[in-house]
């Protein structure tokens, strides 16, 4: 048997081993797993339950090797993370600031909440992490909002200000929460990364997405383009593994359907059920499953991309409608609609151009609809178009007659046009007499994301927000529809 000074020396040993492991950078996926869950206790979810999503490792390890692979050293490092509310999303973008600053010399990370308390959450993570062994590589005093490492690496927290943002030149950015952020902070945000020999910049953006308008849907929606790879995790993805469980009688099984039978996470099942048994089921998809944001807030919630869009072409036997909504910095409008016999309304094209002066608009007018203006049924209007300007004297649609667009309008009001709109997304019956070409992606994105103001009271509530950018394709629209139903009326006039 050992004795007690050979018992002491092994445990000594065993320490100084324990702490040289702990400034072993990873080198593989699984030794970032692993080192995470030694000396911070975590046992980060590495399993991807649904189609197309990922696990919560997946975004960790993206993370912490962008900086590490050099056969790609300019590699978009840029992340969007969609997970649900419970996913982990703040605590593990922590880990990622701990382990940035710890093994990236110099680095500089910023932590930018939708609200200070939000910030404040990450950077306290942060802070108990620390305290699990890693205070060594701490220099000088940890701050209420900052805190800096020997290795010059540092993390700040910054405000929900566009002053704030805009004072700091680093190398990663994490925006937690982004769609409670304010939009002009977020845009203030865009341009504050800047790489060094080394580490490569990276603005991360993660939330949960609540509406289907908001800052994070535009981010999801633009990231594809932009090469930003998506980390999009749900309930499934970090529930606990289901054992001995009767399916059948489970609340929660319309929507596991046995994933929670292959899932290796953390939330418990009892505590997930209590949640979905009171909330809403709009709430519940956006909040736990991240299957679509809430629709409580839009205007056209009948509209289903399913069901409305699809291929259309144009058809020589049926009449050709276009309707406008002028615009300069806003956008300048035009659809191309047909009707057949039975009244379904068919939008075969669009066109969308801001800063163009209304020559430019008639010559494509012209160029994209494919028949001769003689034989275009009827070109609708927005009644604005018809004021005269102060400047010119003249009208906008004046200058489209001089250019050989014929167009008509009719006075209405908006609530007016949207219930027409509606009526024909789906009517009484529930049957539509819509449908959208996918050449209109404007039009199919205003009707997925028109919404009523968030913070307003009384008749204010009742109108559509107008935001610049989803109300202009709407507005046309409604324009056909004022106008074609009530086309017979001797209320329409000419220009």
């Amino acid at each position: 048997m050992n004795s007690i000074a050979e018992q002491v020396s092994m445990i000594n040993k065993a320490s100084r081993v324990y702490s040289a492991l702990r400034t072993n950078r990873p080198r593989t996926k699984a030794d970032l797993k692993n080192y995470v869950k030694v000396f911070l206790g975590i046992d980060v979810p590495d399993k991807s339950i649904c189609p197309q999503h990922a696990a919560p490792m997946d975004y960790l390890a993206h993370c912490f090797f962008s900086d590490f692979n050099p056969q790609a050293p300019r590699l978009n490092a840029d992340a969007a993370v969609w997970a649900n509310r419970g996913g982990g999303k703040t605590e593990l973008a922590a880990v990622a600031t701990l382990l940035d600053c710890i093994f990236k010399p110099n680095c500089q990370v910023r932590i930018l909440g939708g609200s200070l308390e939000q910030s404040n959450r990450m950077y306290d993570y942060l802070l108990e992490f620390l305290g699990r062994g890693f205070s060594g590589f701490i220099k000088g005093k940890v701050r209420k909002e900052k805190c800096s490492f020997v290795n010059n690496a540092s993390v700040e927290v910054l405000t929900q200000s566009a002053t704030s943002v805009r004072g700091c030149h680093i190398q990663k950015l994490r925006c937690d929460e982004v769609e409670l952020f304010d939009e002009q902070v977020f845009a203030a945000a865009q341009f504050v990364t800047q790489s060094t020999d080394g580490i490569i910049a990276a603005m991360e953006v993660i939330s949960t997405m609540h509406r289907p308008y908001g800052l994070m849907h535009k981010v999801i929606s633009s990231a594809e383009q932009r090469d930003v790879p998506i980390f999009k995790w749900c309930l499934w993805e970090v529930i606990e593994k289901c054992i001995d469980r009767n399916c059948s009688q489970c609340p929660l099984w319309s929507d596991c359907g046995g994933k929670a039978k292959n899932a290796d996470g953390y939330l418990k099942i009892d505590d997930c059920i209590t949640q979905m048994q009171r909330s809403s089921r709009a709430g519940w998809e956006a909040e736990m499953l991240c299957e679509r944001p809430s629709l409580e807030n839009l205007v056209f919630a009948e509209f289903d991309p399913s069901v409305h869009v699809r291929s259309l072409d144009y058809d020589p036997n049926l009449p050709l409608y276009r309707s406008l909504d002028f615009g300069f910095v806003n956008p300048f409008v035009c659809l191309w609609i047909q009707v057949d016999g039975d009244g379904f309304v068919r939008v075969i094209d669009e066109y969308v151009r801001s800063r163009a002066s209304i020559d430019v608009h008639a010559a494509v007018l012209k160029e994209r609809t494919p028949v001769s203006e003689e034989k275009v049924t009827a070109t609708f209007c927005d009644p604005a178009g018809a004021g005269r300007s102060d400047v010119t004297g003249t009208s906008t649609t004046s200058e489209l007659r001089a250019l050989g667009i014929r167009t008509r309008y009719r006075r209405s009001g908006i609530l007016e046009g949207v219930e027409l709109i509606r009526r024909a997304l789906r009517d009484g019956q529930g049957k539509t007499k819509l449908a959208i070409s996918p050449a209109c992606p404007r039009l199919i994105e205003a009707l997925s994301c028109y919404h009523y103001p968030d913070a307003a009271s009384g008749a204010e509530r009742e109108l559509p927000l107008k935001d610049g950018l989803y109300d202009h394709p709407i507005d046309a629209l409604r324009y056909f529809f004022v106008n074609y139903t009530r086309r017979a009326k001797p209320a329409i006039r000419r220009y």
